[in-house]
């Protein structure tokens, strides 16, 4: 027992060194990045989101240089996952409580019918069901990771990994193109803080976008935008159930499965609560705040980094209209839920 712990400290302690060289690259510019964002935006009185987005698309070369290939990933996916559970300590229950019933009923009213037409029109354009089911999922929820988590539960079929593959990539890029067109939309609306929140945190796919749009309005935009989107998130669970019955319907139990629930949306939740029973004093909670500006900063300029929107051309028109259709209709479906329950 003692030396079997004994070689797992060995391994870490071995592991740990070539690990940090090898994220340390890509760290590194996604943190200069997210300085240089911050300086503009506190400079001309601009989102720091939206900078640090545009400032890592013109240096989107970085994500394939090797050295910085990995460290670039980790900061879009590992500091991002961060920077939203940190967003916890700004949130109490009595804020949710504060939005109503209508926030619930909108998110699975949406996901809903947005997944069971997303199916119905994959299989009118002659595609395969599932990869209805797979984009539609992917955009009523939340993104990449939602369509990650999805391919592994829904069984193997024929061009499954080019369908999931198109999927990541054709989510991300709408997201990005979202993060930046829908607070647009919220202003030409003349939307509230609260109902521009509950638009952008109900529409855009991933949640790193949501958390950009969001708060490039303003602060009670983004907190509201950040909850209705764990919302969402908290609706992988239920569809992940449902896909796990396809396959198991279909006979194929192979393949691990994901966590039900990712790991930030645990951590939002828990310090939420935290931050409800007056656990968390202000003191901690500016440190907080500002470990998760500064996280979702380097996410943004990661995301930015990695977005290559010329991708989508080499996957043919039909997909790309499909999960179009799906952006446009799961929008139109939260404004119209949302001006009829209001």
């Amino acid at each position: 027992m003692v030396s079997t712990t004994l070689s797992i400290v060995r391994d870490a302690m071995v592991t740990f060194p070539e690990r940090s060289r090898e994220l340390l690259p890509g760290l590194t510019v996604t943190a200069i990045v997210a300085a240089a964002a911050t300086f503009l935006a506190d400079h001309y009185q601009a989102p720091l989101m939206l900078f640090a987005l545009l400032l890592g698309i013109a240096m989107n070369f970085l994500s394939g240089e090797t050295r910085c290939a990995a460290g670039i990933d980790f900061s879009a996916r590992a500091v991002l996952r961060t920077g939203v559970a940190l967003l916890g300590v700004r949130v109490t229950f009595d804020q949710i409580a504060q939005l109503g019933w209508q926030p619930p009923v909108i998110v699975i009213v949406s996901l809903v019918v947005t997944i069971g037409v997303s199916t119905l029109l994959a299989r009118w354009m002659r595609f395969h069901t599932l990869f209805g089911f797979l984009t539609g999922g992917a955009t009523a929820i939340c993104g990449a990771s939602a369509a990650l988590a999805l391919s592994a539960a829904l069984p193997a079929h024929p061009g499954k990994e080019k369908a999931t593959t198109f999927t990541v990539i054709g989510v991300s890029a709408l997201s990005t193109i979202a993060m930046i067109v829908y607070p647009l939309i919220a202003h030409l609306l003349d939307l509230s803080p609260a109902a521009a929140g509950l638009f952008i945190g109900g529409t855009i796919h991933d949640v790193a976008q949501v958390v950009g749009a969001g708060y490039s309005m303003s602060q009670e935009t983004g907190d509201v935008a950040t909850v209705v989107k764990l919302m969402r998130v908290a609706m992988l669970l239920p569809v992940i159930v449902c896909a796990a019955m396809i396959t198991r319907a279909q006979g194929d139990g192979r393949g691990t499965r994901p966590p039900l629930l990712p790991w930030f949306a645990v951590a939002f939740v828990a310090l939420a609560a935290f931050n409800s029973l007056g656990w968390i004093g202000s003191a901690t909670r500016d440190v907080a705040n500002d470990v998760s500006r500064w996280c979702l900063a380097i996410a943004m300029s990661a995301i930015g980094m990695k977005t290559q929107l010329k991708e989508l051309a080499a996957v043919g028109l039909k997909p790309v209209i499909l999960m179009v259709i799906e952006t446009v209709l799961l929008a139109c479906l939260v404004l119209g839920l949302s001006h009829w329950l209001g």
